[in-house]
């Protein structure tokens, strides 16, 4: 063999070889990771995923990736953005931010295991079949926000017994806010109190729905829940505080950020759930045999330092229930 043919072989080798051993490293799989939410506002309940996932031996960048997909609040981009994940593709998809993740999801694969995170029954919604045997490629955890809609309405008559006009926030995009918000004004005509419903699809809205229910003279105020209306806690919360109006909010997130008072089930905990039920089906589980988690306590928070800005004296009997009290 001449000199230069045996050179060109040794190069062509030494070229193959290293093409072959990447060939031969395995893939690790792929999440897709579905949001109503933006990223900037989802930070400590994101953590709470990775936790979950990170207690099955999951961590993104060294055994697993994660394909994020965020629709900041516009609803009607999660079709498109499921789909997206569908056809990458992956092998599992966490559906959070709300009832409409997950719905997209289950719309864009009949095949692909989905876990969800939402507020809203998923028995209702057709996502799974019953909530112990789901039967279908979906299961996760629901924290039936939107169902204790007519809880935090008493929860404000017993904060705010004089109020007569009550205000309620509500995003016309989410429908199972649109629900919880009518039914609450609903109960209103029987116990002598107008209830409003002041609508705010986008954060260029809110502004002037709290001018309307300035206007409106209304004297205290519900949030009716929607994942958009959690990433603008800070500005909401800031508004009722403008307008010194007493509010009972959907999650504790508007607590800490200084809201007055809120009852729901923990989110944190919520994504906790959904990572590691992530993390079970990437071990082999299937989600028809993994039932939907329910909340096992409903947290009622009370900011007494807002309170005590607001000029505010919490009932007795309602303080004494607060399972957590921010001084």
């Amino acid at each position: 063999m001449r000199r230069r043919e045996v050179i060109a072989g040794l190069g062509a080798a030494a070229v193959a070889a290293p093409l072959e051993s990447r060939a031969q490293q395995p893939t690790i799989p792929i999440i897709g990771f579905l949001s109503g939410r933006s990223r900037a506002e989802v930070g400590p309940a994101l953590a709470e995923f990775h936790r979950g996932l990170g207690d099955l031996g999951f961590v993104e960048g060294k055994n697993v990736a994660i394909d994020y997909q965020w629709a900041e609040g516009r609803y009607d981009r999660l079709p498109g953005l499921a789909a997206a994940l569908v056809e990458r593709p992956v092998v599992v998809i966490a559906a959070s931010g709300g009832n409409s993740a997950a719905l997209a999801a289950k719309a864009a694969t009949s095949a692909i295991p989905i876990v969800f995170t939402l507020g809203g029954d998923p028995v209702t919604m057709g996502l799974v079949s019953s909530l112990n045997e789901p039967g279908g490629n979906a299961t996760g955890v629901t924290l039936f926000i939107t169902e204790l809609g007519a809880k935090r309405f008493e929860l404000l008559r017993e904060l705010a017994p004089n109020a007569g006009r009550i205000a309620v926030l509500v995003n016309p995009s989410y429908p199972s806010g649109v629900a919880e918000a009518r039914d609450v004004q609903a109960r209103g005509p029987a116990l002598g109190l107008d209830v409003d419903l002041f609508n705010a699809t986008t954060g260029a809205e809110l502004e002037p729905a709290f001018a309307s229910i300035a206007a409106r003279k209304m004297d205290a105020l519900l949030t009716a829940a929607d994942p958009f209306l959690i990433d603008l806690r800070h500005r909401v919360v800031r508004l009722a505080a403008d307008q010194r109006l007493p509010a009972v909010y959907h999650t504790r997130d508007f607590a800490e950020a200084g809201g007055l008072m809120s009852y729901g089930a923990s989110v944190g905990d919520g994504y906790y759930t959904n990572g590691s039920y992530v993390g079970q089906i990437l071990k082999g589980a299937r989600p028809a045999a993994l039932p939907v988690q329910q909340p096992t306590k409903v947290e009622l928070v009370i900011n007494l330092k807002t309170a005590r800005a607001l000029g505010l004296a919490f009932p007795l009997p309602l303080l004494g229930r607060a399972d957590e009290v921010i001084e």
